[in-house]
This record gives C-alpha cells, sequence and structure tokens, in this order.
C-alpha cells in the first residue's frame, strides 16, 4: 500500500513550465544516450521487427505508467527508466541465451523486486548510508556526465559551443529558462543544420507480443540473478540517493514494489526490467526542475506522459532520439545536471569531520570502477562506507539530506 500523499496544491500555469521541460529532457537523455544498447541486445538476440518493437512497447509504456502513478500519488519526482547497466549486460547474455528462457529470467528477477520493495528490507539499508558519503557518490556518479558537456568540444566544437556559451549566457540573465534555451537552440541548430534525419520516422504503432516464458536453471544463474544485483546495485541505490539528496524522503519501499510489479507484468512482452532512474532523475528532482520542492513531482507526470507516447509508436519514434547527434545529448545532460552537481559537491564536503571520507566516494564512484561485472556506483558506496567506518568508527543511522543540512524542506514536512 501506497503511504498517504502530501496535500495537494493549486497549480497554476508557471507552475507547470519548468517541471514539464525538466520531465521531457530526461526522457530525451534516456531515449538519445542509453538506449540505443536496447537496440543492441535485440540485434544480437536475432529478434524479429515485431518482438523488438514489442520490448520498446512494454519498457516505455511500463516506465510511463509506474513513474506517473508513483510521481501523482507520492508528490515526489520519481522518474523511472529502464536498467541501462542491465541493457548493456544484456548485450552479451542474450547472445548465449534463448529468448524465452531470458524472459523467464525477467520473470525471476521481478519478482525479487517485488518482495525486496513489500518486505521493506531496501529502505532499511539506505538509511544507514551518511548523508556526506551519499552526496559524494552522487556527485561521483554525476562527474562524468558534466565533464561529457565540455568534452564534446573536442568533438563537435560548434554544437557544443553554443550549448556551453548559451547557457551560461541564460544563467546570467534569466537562469530559471537555462534548459529549456538551449533545449530549443540545440534542436532548431540540428535541423537548421540539416543533421537531423526524420524521413525514417513514421506514425506506427507498436503491438505487443507475448513470449511464453521457459524457467531453466542456467538461465537464472546466468541471466537472472546478475539482472537482479546490476539492478539493484546500479539504479535503485543510486536513484534512490537522488531523492534523499535533493531532500525527498519518500520511501522506497512502494517504489521497489511497484517498479517490480510492473516489470513482472510487462516481462512476457519483452521488458527486461525498469526501476528508479539515477542520472535522469536528478535532472528533475533538484533546483532546476522548480524553486519549490513541493512541484517537482510534476516532472515525474511529464516524463511519464512523454515515455507513454513513444510507447505507443514503438521504434519508429524511439529511433528520432536515437538520430540525435550524441554531443547533443551528452551536452544537454551534462549542463541540466550542472547545479545537481554544486550541490552534491557542497553537501559531501560541507561537515570538516566526515569530509575525507565523502571526498574518497566521491573520486571511487568519479574512478566507475568496474569488478565482477558489477559497476562503479556500487564499488564508489562500498569503497566510501569502509573509509566512513575506518575513520570514524560506525555507521550513523539518518537521513542523509536532513543530516547534512540541519533543515527540513516544504517536501518533507509534507511527507513527515
Amino acid at each position: 500500500m501506497l503511504p498517504a500523499a502530501s496535500p495537494r496544491q493549486p497549480l497554476r500555469v508557471h507552475d507547470l513550465v519548468h517541471p514539464v521541460i525538466a520531465g521531457l529532457v530526461s526522457v530525451i537523455v534516456n531515449y538519445g544516450g542509453t538506449f540505443v544498447l536496447v537496440l543492441q541486445a535485440a540485434s544480437v538476440a536475432g529478434l524479429s521487427p515485431q518482438l523488438t518493437a514489442s520490448w520498446v512497447w512494454s519498457l516505455s509504456i511500463g516506465v510511463g505508467v509506474t513513474g506517473l502513478l508513483l510521481s501523482w500519488r507520492l508528490r515526489a519526482p520519481i522518474i523511472t527508466a529502464w536498467s541501462t547497466p542491465a541493457a548493456a549486460f544484456l548485450v552479451t547474455a542474450l547472445a548465449t541465451t534463448p529468448y524465452a528462457e531470458a524472459i523467464g529470467a525477467y520473470l525471476v528477477s521481478a519478482l525479487g523486486f517485488v518482495v525486496l520493495g513489500l518486505s521493506g528490507g531496501f529502505e532499511r539499508l539506505i538509511r544507514l548510508i551518511p548523508p556526506g558519503v551519499a552526496a559524494g557518490l552522487l556527485a561521483g556518479i554525476l562527474l562524468q556526465f558534466g565533464s561529457r558537456a565540455f568534452a564534446g568540444l573536442n568533438v563537435d566544437p560548434w554544437l557544443a559551443g553554443l550549448l556551453i556559451a548559451a547557457y551560461v549566457l541564460l544563467k546570467r540573465f534569466t537562469a530559471r529558462y537555462a534548459v529549456l534555451g538551449i533545449l530549443l537552440l540545440g534542436l532548431a541548430f540540428l535541423l537548421a543544420r540539416g543533421r537531423v534525419d526524420m524521413s525514417a520516422v513514421t506514425a506506427q504503432l507498436a503491438s505487443p507480443v507475448f513470449t511464453m516464458p521457459v524457467f531453466t536453471l542456467n538461465a537464472l544463474l546466468s541471466v537472472g540473478l546478475p539482472l537482479f544485483l546490476i539492478t539493484l546495485t546500479g539504479q535503485y541505490m543510486p536513484g534512490m540517493l537522488v531523492l534523499r539528496n535533493d531532500g525527498f524522503r519518500t520511501s522506497a519501499n512502494p517504489i521497489v514494489a511497484v517498479t517490480g510489479l510492473g516489470s513482472l507484468l510487462m516481462a512476457p512482452f519483452g521488458a527486461h526490467g525498469f526501476n528508479i532512474a539515477a542520472i535522469t532523475a536528478a535532472i528533475a528532482t533538484g533546483r532546476e526542475a522548480h524553486e519549490d520542492p513541493a512541484k517537482r513531482w510534476i516532472a515525474g507526470v511529464a516524463a511519464g506522459i512523454g515515455y507513454i507516447v513513444v510507447g505507443i509508436f514503438g521504434v519508429t519514434l524511439a529511433a528520432l532520439f536515437t538520430a540525435l547527434p550524441p554531443t547533443f545529448i551528452a551536452t544537454l545532460a551534462g549542463l541540466a545536471l550542472l547545479g545537481t552537481i554544486g550541490g552534491s559537491l557542497a553537501t559531501a564536503l560541507a561537515d570538516a569531520r566526515t569530509r575525507e571520507a565523502a571526498l574518497i566516494t566521491f573520486l571511487a564512484a568519479a574512478a566507475n570502477i568496474t569488478l565482477l561485472g558489477i559497476g562503479g556506483a556500487f564499488w564508489g558506496l562500498v569503497i566510501g562506507l569502509a573509509a566512513h567506518a575506518l575513520l570514524h568508527g560506525r555507521l550513523q543511522r539518518q537521513l542523509p539530506a536532513v543530516a547534512a543540512r540541519g533543515t527540513v524542506t516544504p517536501v518533507e514536512k509534507a511527507n513527515a
């Protein structure tokens, strides 16, 4: 059962602009930046165009509906997404695993998240993470995305330079419209230069295709278990820390349970699983989305609607986002995340007593270590927690956002 939502507040037109843009930017960044991995995995698996379209449909509709409902009910910007590290893992795993057996593994992994969410174990784990470590982890994860905004100058100096210069100028004169401004300016620049090929984009509806799952021990151990662990450590954990870092005390339990249930329902149609977003969530949870934290839930609803629209038209509309130049996606994402990166660093280094542990966490996460098939977010957290425990003797049991600031936001009051 979902916890009680915060009281409804009247919305005015200007309350909608910024969170809606933040939600749509997160959708564009997700499809333009990582969705190619899903298409690549489908190609490796030898899926037909119909099965590939069904995979796109199931992910997009599932992500859209769960994000929309959670954001609306919890009154928090719950941005959901497919598991990017899991999609990267499937690029190799599906080469040797029959598709029907992979579907069975998806179902078992999704069931694991339903049980985890209903048991409340994940929420208790999140509460053990000290505020400095949490903020340092988030800053380290996002650092590579911020740096890519400027690395684009090496690849596409005109496009990246235009976006960076426009962002700085807009922040100077009309900070609230900076992200919207560079989004529109960048699209106009690309269209004027003929760099977006619209010829392959058609309004063709997607049709879900049901695949009867096959359950085998081999697929469970080689696909289901790694899929569960990769999604847990690479998506759910940093995703919840993004929310906490921006002052949202929303319980992880309903988020894990609802996204797990959605994944369970959509798995027979191809969805490998969806979850709370991490990187793209940060675009919608900070001040760039809205000055008032209590209005940022609108970004989650807008993102959900965007995903549903893409899902209805399947691969054809998703191909539009993947056709955008990588430099545009990387620069847009990096600039949109600057505020969150700066705020996370400020929180991580604010307390002199825990500064060193937070800095170790930041550097370890930024290094993006990959061991045993598990990504950098997990190892950055492990190293940071070990450093904090060795330096201070024990882990502090407190909520990161409140402990770090010493104040309570309107959202925290509403959800208390």
